[in-house]
């Protein structure tokens, strides 16, 4: 990485995505075009442009078939897995199977069908973030610290990492998110500056659509995270479609009609349904107002806090399972924890306190940080650090991650043997000797596997190697050893060698993304056209709106001038008119014929009054 080449730290989230940047000794979180500090991870199609983020998510009532969302939620996955085919009856996007088993969104762009891998999507919020500090920095952003949450498995993790790349981000670091709010909590109590002593720390990080667990202990410059424990697929989202599928029941019953095939009536309630959800962790009653909904029906109901939260409180409960799970790994109880730290908008529900607060046996819930953001500081804290431009009180900072998810091989049977144990503190070397299973056998297939079932076929291959040359001998009696070595980064490197001959292989795991560096190059090249066409539209709805602003500031200025000669007001006035015909004729002209069409109407208008510039009118005589 080149000298003063800054770098940022985004947080990725399911449904809002946050991005900030060390400067001035301190982390700044920035604002997007709308002055907001967290952006929506929305991407919308139309017959004429692309939109990301607010813009997107503002004409999502409008255009739900070809506005897409909870991309986080399908990336690194296999289009039949549970959690996809369960999503997608409430999705009002369509997404289908490629021939390797990738899911693809199916959407309509300037009149084609296009089909698009959750990386693709990821990265064009990615690339909003991007352009969003870019604005704010003055200057091309290159390199970023990207946050997932802390049990995305490998395939997961490098989809992530993928979907940066097509975005053009090098990814200095992938940081799980319960880690990155472990980062703003420390510096907000200043424990990385030694001022506390050594603390036990749980963040609970139920976000739009993730949910983290993560057990941390802080001292100075050190953050190790103890346990992890959580659900890739349980957040904010989930609490929106249990209200979701309530209404829809509620109006079925009430007028005897379906609306959950229609779109456009399922996207205006489901925004209803998240406002309602808001309002609720405040008020305790709320009400659901929306104007002819489905056939001209106009739907009004009301919905309390308690008839919220019994729709929602089994999954409110699964939470209180995980946090007791993390614990339970880390071989600790709740008296142990000194604080329990907030994060992620959907911890704002006052049941997901009460609960988790009743399960700390009265402890006060640590609110300091701002759960909306703490993921995104601690993200950019990092990149400052790896980058070299963090102040003295964080670059010292060292993060002792675990591995979310136990590494192992296949033994006979098809069973797993696990060598690395999830949680376990890395950097870190492991190994176990096995035996071969037959007579005289000469070869063995080490394959790997991540996952926490018994069986191997319930869990992720990573790769294979086989290792040749082994000793003749009766089964069970001839050994060898498998070494497992992951890295900081999260790189495992496998070796497998016998004693007696001395003979070894290994292998690296390539992170097995769904994408193949064929593909990832293709997506690289489509993003850059996208970036292409994006800015050829901005640039000519900018000419037309240009042509349209000196037309009507032209007639504005000449209206009522007593000063102009009757026949030059006359000539001006046909032009004018002749102007806003055209412009109202051709609403799809390109950049070029705007500009054209501007320099005929202001040679025009200099020709009848020399001088006149388009507008200053005033001063002619």
């Amino acid at each position: 990485m080149a000298k003063n080449e800054v770098a940022v730290g985004i947080d990725l989230g399911t449904t809002y995505s946050c991005v900030g940047v060390w400067q001035n000794d301190r982390v700044e979180i920035i604002a997007n075009d709308q002055g907001n500090r967290t952006t929506p991870s929305y991407v919308a199609f139309t017959d004429t442009e692309r939109f990301t983020g607010d813009a997107a998510r503002n004409q999502s009532a409008l255009n739900p078939v070809n506005t897409v969302f909870d991309a986080k939620r399908l990336i690194g996955r296999r289009f039949y897995d549970s959690t996809v085919q369960s999503d997608m009856k409430l999705w009002p996007f369509k997404v289908v199977g490629d021939n390797g088993d990738k899911p693809k969104i199916v959407v309509n762009y300037k009149g084609e069908e296009r089909r698009f891998s959750p990386e693709e999507l990821s990265s064009m919020v990615l690339l909003k973030m991007k352009e969003i500090a870019e604005e704010y920095l003055g200057k091309k952003v290159k390199n970023a610290v990207v946050t997932v949450p802390a049990h995305f498995n490998d395939s997961q993790r490098q989809a992530t990492k993928d979907a940066a790349t097509i975005a053009g981000l090098n990814v200095l670091r992938l940081l799980v998110e319960p880690t990155a709010a472990a980062v703003a909590y420390g510096l907000d109590k200043n424990l990385t500056s030694g001022m506390e002593g050594e603390k036990t720390v749980l963040i609970f990080d139920l976000g739009g659509g993730t949910f983290d667990v993560s057990l941390l202990k802080i001292k100075r410059d050190n953050i190790e995270v103890l346990a992890t424990a959580g659900d890739t697929h349980l957040g904010g989202e989930d609490f929106d479609n249990r209200l979701l599928n309530h209404f829809v029941k509620e109006f079925r019953r009430k007028y005897g009609k379906d609306i959950s095939r229609n779109a456009k009536s399922l996207r205006r309630l489901r925004n209803a349904c998240e406002k309602a959800k808001r309002i609720l962790s405040h008020n305790a009653t709320t009400t659901i107002d929306i104007d002819s909904l489905y056939e001209g029906i106009d739907y009004s109901t009301k919905i309390t806090r308690a008839r919220f939260e019994d729709l929602n409180l089994d999954l409110f409960r699964s939470c209180l399972d995980t946090v007791e799970k993390c614990l339970e790994d880390a071989e600790m109880d709740q008296s142990s924890v000194h604080d329990v730290v907030l994060v992620g908008g959907s911890t704002r529900i006052p049941k997901v306190q009460q609960l988790l607060q009743q399960f700390f046996e009265g402890k006060e819930l640590c609110k300091n940080i701002n759960p909306d953001e703490a993921v995104a500081y601690g993200a950019a804290v990092q990149a400052a650090t790896l980058s070299g431009e963090g102040h003295q009180k964080i670059k010292n900072l060292v993060l002792l991650d675990v591995t979310p998810l136990s590494l192992g091989v296949a033994i006979e049977g098809g069973l797993m043997s696990v060598i690395i144990p999830r949680n376990t503190t890395i950097p870190n070397t492991m190994q176990k000797v096995y035996y071969t299973c037959s007579d005289d056998q000469k070869i063995v297939k080490v394959s790997v596997y991540e996952g926490e079932r018994a069986r191997t076929e319930d869990n992720n291959l990573l790769g294979e190697f086989k290792l040749s040359g082994l000793p003749p001998g009766p089964r069970g009696k001839v050994k060898f050893l498998a070494t497992f070595t992951i890295d900081a980064n999260g790189v495992l490197s496998v070796s497998a060698k016998n004693e007696d001959n001395g003979v070894r292989n290994s292998i690296k795991i390539k992170k097995s993304g769904t994408l193949t560096a064929a593909e990832i190059e293709r997506m690289v090249r489509d993003a850059e056209q996208f970036k292409v066409e994006d800015e050829k539209f901005r640039r000519k709805i900018r000419a037309m709106q240009e042509f349209e602003d000196y037309v009507y500031n032209t007639r504005d200025n000449t209206e009522g001038n007593y000063r102009l000669k009757a026949s030059v007001k006359k000539m001006i006035s046909y032009s004018i008119k002749e102007a806003i015909e055209w412009l109202d004729a051709n609403r799809d002209a390109e950049e070029y014929e705007y500009e054209f069409k501007k320099q005929q109407f202001e040679a025009m208008c200099n020709h009848l009054i020399p001088g006149m510039g388009g507008i200053s009118i005033e001063e002619i005589e």
